[in-house]
């Protein structure tokens, strides 16, 4: 300590001992009655350090009203694992100018393959050994590895990943692992204590400690048309490593997956976000009992209702007052559609929780399977109305979808609605598939069909439901690869018929 820090610390003791005297004598010229004698006022007793008096000093110490974090900690670290990534990635041949110089012959094959490691961290949460992390820990991965707190090491199997919430699932063999139960981030508040447990720069177990600094955040960090981000901010150190470890309460619940930071270094500076527990949660249910994940939509598009839309489009649409969101594009035979909500309303509340950000909503209703009913306030001409939605996937469907089922409708890249019975009788089809969006990668963009084409055949089958395009992948009866679609664009009644030759 120098000098300069040992005189300021010298004037606050001087001003507290000040104050403490002059504490004392009020107390006594207020309360004549007062206990407190003249020589107590003269001579006040100070304390002495590690004094139970000390710890009184200031203010009564009630343990019950503080945070202790240590239960928390020492509960929650044993279920919080370290996770070793092998990937195979591709390389080139190298080539050497000494060698050449000498004429001596150098390889010039197919590129070569190496395994390159990476890592992260994950959590325990059944004692049968299911571990939950991010897919970005374990995407890509040809072996995962599993490092425990007791420094037993496992081999451990993929599940399900989600890339739509950076969530995945692992398995390892045992029994009576440690693990955490999920606690509730709807419960979380703005200030409350709470830790991130894992391994950043690999050093296993490490144990920071921050508040939650914000709610329901979205950074777009997430690459994906689907993705799903309400991100809890903490101010709690993570680091690279920490990705896919538990973020905890005082209880020692699991709240949240660590995932990310946001850096100009690549290293913490104040910032770090996880996905809540309630995502969380919902994903692994899925990936467990279908090895993929149940996505409902609401089936619109919508735009956050904040200052800068009023702003900016509030005269033009009538809106005067932030909150909720604005309909935008609503998805034609999609649930939003079918309940009855139109472009222009306004999304107040979903099952009566408020619509304050478009990553609320999204939050909300990434809870839900495909068939779900929620209750929606719709305000519309300056008037709220109520509407039941039942949820649909985006293959247009309320049941749940196989794995198989689910890389077969991939293939064709699209998102699809039925044909509405009086547009099929115009049309003078018994029905069909209407591509509603076109993806790229897939057969539609590959073989130029564009939005509104209504499918009819699929590899010469007919095709006149959304229920019976499943079946006729789930069954096989297309056969292994698409190799032909047939159908009629409705706007002018011309027949197309697409084939794709690789």
């Amino acid at each position: 300590m120098n000098k300069q820090a040992i005189t300021i610390l010298g004037s606050l003791l001087g001003a507290a001992l000040v104050g403490a005297i002059s504490a004392s004598a009020v107390l006594k010229l207020s309360n004549p009655d007062s206990p407190l004698s003249a020589s107590a006022v003269e001579q006040p007793s100070i304390p002495t350090l590690g004094s139970e008096e000390a710890v009184n000093h200031f203010t009564s110490y009630t343990k019950e009203k503080y945070p202790d974090l240590t239960y928390a900690a020492e509960n929650a670290v044993g279920a919080v694992v370290n996770i070793e990534v092998l990937t195979r990635v591709q390389g080139s041949n190298s080539f050497d100018p000494f060698l050449q110089f000498f004429g001596i012959p150098q390889g010039y094959g197919a590129p070569s393959t190496r395994e390159a490691k990476t890592g992260g961290s994950g959590v325990l949460i059944t004692s049968d050994g299911y571990i939950v992390t991010n897919n970005h820990v374990v995407e890509n991965a040809s072996k995962v590895k599993v490092k425990l707190y007791d420094g037993r090491s496992f081999d451990a199997k993929v599940v399900g990943t989600d890339p739509t919430t950076d969530v995945a699932l692992l398995k390892i063999e045992g029994k009576e692992f440690p693990f955490l139960k999920f606690g509730s981030s709807d419960d979380l508040r703005l200030g409350e204590w709470v830790l991130a447990i894992g391994s950043p720069f690999d050093l296993q177990s490490t144990i920071t400690a921050g508040i939650v600094s914000a709610k329901a955040r979205n950074l777009g960090a997430i690459p994906s048309q689907y993705s799903i981000e309400s991100f809890i901010q903490t101010d709690a150190a993570v680091n690279p490593g920490n990705s896919g470890g538990a973020l905890v309460n005082t209880a020692g619940e699991l709240v949240g997956i660590n995932t990310l930071i946001q850096s100009r270094t690549g290293s913490y500076i104040g910032y770090s976000f996880a996905v809540p527990s309630s995502i969380v949660k919902k994903v692994v249910v899925d990936l467990k009992e279908y090895g993929i994940v149940q996505r409902a939509l609401l089936g619109v598009q919508y735009q956050e209702i904040n200052s800068e839309f009023v702003e900016q489009r509030g005269e033009e649409l009538g809106i005067k007052e932030i909150g909720g969101a604005w309909v935008a594009e609503v998805t034609p035979g999609g649930a939003a559609e079918s309940a009855g909500i139109r472009k222009g309303d306004i999304l107040l509340s979903i099952d009566g929780l408020a619509i304050d950000s478009s990553a609320r909503l999204g939050e909300i209703i990434a809870k839900h399977r495909p068939g779900s009913k929620v209750k929606i306030s719709v305000k519309r001409d300056g008037k709220v109305k109520p509407f039941e939605v039942t949820l649909r996937n985006k293959a247009g469907k309320t049941e749940p979808v196989s794995k198989e089922e689910l890389a077969s409708l991939a293939a064709l890249g699209g998102e699809f609605a039925n044909v509405e019975s009086t547009a099929a009788r115009r049309l003078g089809i018994a029905g069909g598939v209407r591509v509603v969006a076109v993806r790229e990668g897939g057969f539609l963009a590959k073989a130029r069909v564009r939005p509104g084409f209504v499918i009819t055949h699929i590899n010469e089958q007919p095709v006149e439901s959304l229920d019976q395009l499943e079946s006729a992948f789930s069954s096989g009866r297309v056969g292994e690869k698409i190799t032909s679609i047939d159908g009629i664009y409705p706007s002018t009644g011309r027949i197309a018929s697409y084939s794709l030759v690789e």
